[in-house]
């Protein structure tokens, strides 16, 4: 199968033309993970399922119709280049801290026809300070990277007031979770949802931790990230 087949196996509403595109995402991906690490999975079903798939499950939350989306330490790509081009209506801005990471997933996007994707390099906790980022995207999403408590200072300070910050997390989801019921508040945040999910094929439990911002994050937020990382909120 290829890496589009054993995605649409399991969300059927791909389109031949998405799946087109999906497969040249995955091809270069393995490419150019033999040059630059930007995943530990290049084969058709971990590209296809932990990636593609996993990323498409952000879309059942129903929060990505004509937003403004911010993906926070974006990688490799993911879940930035399958989210755009199943969510066509959104404008999707790719983070990350290494431009030759934010190199590939424009290249990229641009090969595989996605025209609603930017990027955005830099440190999160420094762009969320500047005025023309904070508080100035309809969701912020985020794939592993961090803790939920130390992820949410790099991301929620990006959200509008009424918007969403989706975390985007493994079987501990619910743990972390209440771990960062304190960040969550002061950051301006309120937990919405934990919507558990199954990864076909693999057993594995993801989740994703829906935070809706219900006020304005205090201007001492984000702090210098070894003060977030020393003493997470």
């Amino acid at each position: 199968m290829s890496f589009s087949e054993i995605t649409k196996k399991y969300r059927e509403s791909l389109t031949d033309r998405e799946c087109a595109s999906l497969d040249i995402i995955g091809a270069e991906l393995r490419d150019t993970n033999a040059v630059m690490n930007l995943t530990a999975l290049t084969d058709e079903k971990g590209v296809g399922l932990l990636h593609f798939w996993d990323s498409l499950t952000l879309l059942d939350t129903g929060l990505f119709n004509d937003k403004s989306v911010i993906d926070v330490g974006c990688g490799g790509g993911f879940p930035s280049l399958p989210l755009a081009l199943c969510a066509k209506s959104c404008v999707i801005t790719s983070n990350d801290a290494t431009a030759k990471k934010l190199n590939y997933v424009a290249s990229t996007a641009e090969k595989a026809g996605i025209k609603n994707l930017k990027t955005l390099c830099g440190r999160a906790e420094e762009l969320a300070l500047k005025k023309e980022y904070r508080e100035s995207f309809d969701v912020a999403v985020a794939r592993g990277v961090a803790r939920l408590n130390v992820l949410c200072e790099w991301c929620m300070p990006f959200v509008k007031n009424g918007g969403y910050f989706v975390a985007m997390k493994g079987e501990k989801g619910k743990e972390e979770a209440e771990e960062a019921k304190k960040a969550i508040a002061v950051l301006g945040g309120e937990l919405v949802d934990i919507i558990d999910v199954n990864v076909p094929e693999f057993n594995y439990l993801h989740t994703l931790v829906v935070i809706k911002k219900v006020k304005n994050t205090p201007s001492a937020y984000p702090r210098r990230n070894s003060q977030i990382q020393k003493k997470p909120l």
